[in-house]
């Protein structure tokens, strides 16, 4: 890389590195050091007048050439630069003798650098002057000790611990001969004593004279080899030849970045594309070329510039942490959920940093139309390929090249079994994390006609599972017939609060002291009104004086349908039909005759009859010599809702009973009480409402004649299981990929258009992976997101780390590179979506190891620690 060098007055020395690339790009004494060969390159002649110097070792006299007590007691780096070939020979080059430098001046260097776009991301003064990153000031006291040598000396009291260090790797003469060639003509002053001339000073030639550099990490391919004579690791190399040895030297890519403020999702995606091996040498090399400034969907190139000089900053020697303030600030402008300081999710972020990426490097300027013709009975790889030329004819770039692979999707019509097959580009796969942990949940179900007693029902159900996954639970549980619905309710201070009809919610919706009910609904009857009953009754316990007992409300609504006439003898009917169950008569029939209702749940999904509330309390049974002889089991639900609620058989106690209750209409939210309802009430409606409530009032002799626990107490849902230690929750990642691949139905929002059938259906789906790319970026799904809560996984997948073989995946094994691949990278997350932490952990090839990047610490870590369950996009490359 650049070294920018500027003569200056001893008071300057202590100028910061950005002051001093500014006064370099505007001083018209500011040099440049760059590596000789490419400069010659950039230049396009060799060496046209420069002067070249042999750089040798400069023990002090006074020490009798003993250079480690020297260096001991005076560890300043002194060197003679002798004018001429020197020892070194080699023509021009210096190839051949050693390693070789260009002093060049700065704005020849910038106006270079803008005609050639070298890939050294300066594209003008602003630039060049604008970010020092990568770089450091380096102070140099030259003196003239003889004809045509000049003494170079660097010491740690002009120059920070770490300059110094970095100087000492640049002009260590012990591993191989340094020359420096001068194209500035600043040597020249000095040699002449025109230097203190040009700066009005009277000191003696031998004087020591200051100069400044400000010098970006240009050796760091020597860091990890220094010492050695192998010219793989010289700098004298061609441009792109330079760049590719810059860039992957041993301690290089080992750099943090700073945290701006919540961003440590943004750093863990940077880190993981700033380690794969094909981008790095990619925005290592002349990358600025491929650059689209006209494509509309992209950030006219400046987000690749952004990125491209921000990796460039994280493969130098410079250890100190990057701020990648401008690169927030570009891939902000492409996707403006990034701006601002607030959290995000890193592999969001990746993938958009991807798409701009793409956009900015397509090399595609005017993208074709073509439209996807049928397979037509076509063979699958001719389809195939014709899906992926249309694709690579609209997008051509080294993230297409990289990280695009392509999958077959198939859909079928349930109904004519008609096949549609398509070919799609991926650039990640999104898995599903399934999940082992169970919820349980007790829900109570009740009937809708009065043919069965309540009952509370155990089920298990996924953890972060939907409520259709409660329902089918709650169904194989209750024996829920095939003519049967359940329609599910949130029952709240007595009323129903909610009905749970969206299938797709989350049962983490519910709280674990909310209260279910579940009312057994004929399916044909599905779409009819329903009448809700509220009730209160006379509690004897509520009374101190025992005088007057008080009205409260039974907890648990129920819940029937409306016939087609409603008035007042309808509503009685199906009332008293729904409290069949809970007449007292009733009960000791049906336990004496061993008939009760209570059936045994189903093995699957371990639906289990609940302890809590399944009895009724333990009070004495009165009979009822008047009452229906009809068992729970034979009071089955007729043909039509008018017949439904007729009465049944003839009840001499029937008359006694209405007089025990009181109707009254209610509003939807119940909280408002309209009018009392009279039997003979033939009018009651005008219209019928989908939901009409209706609130009952118990006399006091009616309490006595029902068993009505389950009505005054419905359980709350259970608490969470807790996992025991030891027993972790976790699946393999093959496990996650059938759990993608396998077919399953399209969602409702998702309806596919038959083109034989004419409409909408909901068809099936089945995803095969048909190409793979070079890297394949998996994203594990931990994360679920509804319209009131957001949930996080935190299942362990175990993935292989060496050897990912997805040959058994693969639809078209004809024409298939390798399908084995190695894990490099992983983005983790730690916490939940309330407040959590991203790091990144990264294989470095030339350390030849696993590293831990949390923002800017990077530390070592052993290949055992890595897999987690906070792993959440898995970063492999082909094997």
């Amino acid at each position: 890389m650049a070294t920018a060098a500027t003569a200056s007055h001893p008071a300057s020395a202590s100028t910061s590195g950005r002051d001093a690339l500014a006064a370099a790009s505007s001083s018209p004494v500011a040099v440049c050091l760059v590596p000789f060969r490419w400069w010659a390159r950039v230049r396009e002649e060799e060496a046209a007048g420069g002067v070249r110097y042999a750089a040798t070792a400069a023990a002090s006299p006074s020490y009798y050439g003993l250079r480690l007590l020297h260096s001991f007691l005076h560890p300043d780096l002194v060197l003679r630069l002798e004018r001429g070939d020197g020892r070194a020979g080699g023509g021009a080059g210096g190839a051949a003798g050693g390693r070789s430098y260009a002093l060049v001046p700065a704005d020849e260097l910038s106006r270079a650098l803008a005609r050639q776009n070298s890939g050294f991301g300066l594209q003008n003064k602003h630039s060049f002057a604008g970010d020092s990153a990568g770089a450091y000031p380096l102070v140099l006291r030259i003196s003239v000790r003889e004809t045509s040598i000049l003494t170079l000396k660097i010491s740690k009291k002009d120059n920070p611990v770490e300059n110094y260090k970095r100087a000492n790797k640049i002009f260590n003469v012990d591993s191989q001969p340094v020359h420096v060639w001068d194209f500035s003509g600043q040597t020249n002053l000095i040699l002449m004593n025109e230097w203190n001339k040009l700066h009005h000073d009277c000191c003696p030639a031998d004087q020591e004279n200051l100069l400044e550099v400000q010098v970006y990490a240009m050796s760091d391919s020597l860091t990890s080899k220094i010492g050695g004579t192998n010219k793989e690791n010289s700098l004298d190399l061609d441009a792109h030849s330079y760049n590719r040895s810059f860039g992957r030297a041993g301690s290089m890519g080992l750099i943090g970045l700073e945290n701006l403020g919540n961003t440590c999702f943004m750093n863990s995606s940077i880190q993981c594309l700033a380690h794969t091996p094909k981008l790095v040498d990619y925005f290592l090399g002349d990358y600025t070329r491929n650059i689209n400034r006209t494509n509309p969907l992209g950030l006219n190139g400046e987000l690749a510039l952004a990125f491209g000089e921000l990796l460039r900053s994280l493969w130098t020697t410079d250890r100190k942490p990057v701020a990648p303030h401008n690169f927030k600030e570009k891939i902000a402008c492409f996707a403006p959920q990034f701006s601002g300081f607030n959290q995000h999710d890193s592999q969001e972020l990746l993938a958009f940093l991807l798409d701009g990426l793409h956009e900015d490097l397509n090399q595609v300027k005017c993208k074709p139309y073509e439209e996807a013709k049928d397979a037509s009975g076509r063979p699958d790889e001719e389809v195939a390929d014709e899906y992926w030329s249309n694709h690579l004819a609209r997008n051509d770039s080294v993230i297409v090249d990289t990280c695009h692979g392509q999958y077959k999707s198939t859909l079928t019509c349930p109904t004519c079994s008609k096949r549609s097959v398509t070919f799609d580009p991926f650039m990640y796969l999104s898995l599903p994390v399934p999940s082992t942990a169970k919820r349980a949940m007790t829900v109570t179900v009740f009937s809708t006609d009065g043919s069965r007693e309540p009952c509370s029902y155990d089920v298990n159900v996924p953890k972060f599972g939907t409520l259709s996954d409660l329902v089918q639970a709650l169904s194989i549980a209750c024996l829920l017939g095939d003519d049967e619905i359940l329609l599910v309710a949130e029952v709240y201070n007595n009323c129903i609060l909610r009905y749970l009809e969206e299938p797709s919610d989350s049962v983490s919706l519910l709280r674990d002291g909310d209260k279910l009910a579940a009312y057994r609904l004929p399916k044909k009857y599905e779409k009819s009104p329903l009448v809700i009953f509220t009730h209160q009754h006379f509690d004897e316990h509520s009374s101190g004086d025992n005088l007057t007992p008080q009205k409260k409300e039974f907890e648990a609504p129920l819940l029937a349908v409306l016939p087609e006439r409603v008035n007042g003898l309808s509503l009685q009917n199906i009332y008293l039909k729904l409290l069949n169950p809970f007449q007292l008569s009733k009960r000791a029939s049906s336990l004496n005759g061993s008939a009760g209702s209570n059936v045994d749940s189903a093995d699957l999904m371990d639906g289990t009859p609940s302890d809590s509330g399944s009895n009724f309390q333990d009070i004495q049974l009165e009979d009822d010599p008047g009452s229906s002889n009809c068992s729970t089991n034979e009071c089955e639900i007729t043909n039509a809702p008018d017949e439904l609620y007729d009465g049944g058989a003839a009840d001499p106690n029937k008359e006694r009973r209405v007089e025990d209750f009181e109707f009254y209409l209610r509003n939807e939210r119940g909280d408002v009480q309209q009018q009392k309802i009279e039997i003979n009430e033939l009018d009651l409606l005008e219209t019928i409402p989908s939901r009409l409530h209706v609130n009952v009032h118990w006399q006091q002799n009616a309490s006595i004649q029902y068993a009505a626990s389950m009505l005054n107490s419905l359980p709350e849902i259970n608490k969470l299981e807790l996992t025991p230690k030891g027993t972790e929750d976790s699946v393999a990642l093959h496990g996650c990929l059938e759990a993608f691949l396998k077919e399953e139905p399209l969602g409702p929002e998702d309806m596919w258009y038959c083109p034989c059938c004419k409409k909408h259906q909901q068809a099936m789906k089945k995803l095969d992976l048909w190409r793979l790319p070079e890297v394949l970026v998996i994203h594990l799904k931990r994360f679920s997101y509804t319209q009131f809560t957001r949930n996080k996984l935190e299942t362990f997948v175990d993935f292989p780390t060496t050897d990912l073989d997805l040959s058994s995946y693969i639809a078209d094994k004809s024409k298939q590179p390798s399908s084995h691949y190695r894990l490099y990278a992983i983005s983790n997350h730690y916490g939940n979506m309330g407040g959590g932490h991203y790091t990144a952990s990264i294989y470095h090839e030339e350390g030849k190891g696993w590293y831990k990047f949390d923002d800017d610490c990077v530390t070592p870590i052993s290949e055992n620690s890595i897999k987690t369950p906070a792993a959440y996009v898995l970063f492999y490359r082909r094997q």
